[in-house]
């Protein structure tokens, strides 16, 4: 496999830290929600250079009253042009603004926005 690979004969590369972003939508059929999914889409695409859109993943969480909720959700995430520690403030407020606008936008208890750094092979 990789060790056949003409790059992996090559001096090794080092790993660039990256922020990562997601956001976690249900997967429903309503327009309201196809279009909060184009409009993040945009979103990251113009802010970072493009994204990745994941569709009808299995998810369950605990509802507001305990019981336990399966959902089909869409995740949609991007990574950021800079490293975890230096964009902490910036991420903070982002992941809020993001959250806040799908709350806004959709009927849901829980949505889930979350940032954590990466790494990428150079």
């Amino acid at each position: 496999a990789w060790k056949h690979s003409p790059n992996a004969r090559g001096k090794l590369l080092p790993l660039f830290e990256k922020a990562r972003v997601e956001v976690y939508l249900p997967d429903l059929p309503s327009a309201v929600y196809l279009e909060l999914l184009d409009t993040l889409e945009l979103e990251f695409t113009y802010t970072f250079g493009g994204c990745t859109l994941v569709r009808g993943l299995h998810g369950s969480y605990q509802s507001q009253l305990g019981f336990p909720i399966e959902d089909r959700v869409n995740l949609l995430y991007t990574d950021t042009p800079f490293t975890f520690a230096e964009g902490f403030d910036i991420l903070s407020r982002y992941t809020d603004a993001l959250r806040q606008t799908a709350f806004e936008a959709l009927d849901e208890e829980a949505i889930l926005v979350v940032a954590y750094k990466i790494y990428h092979s150079a």
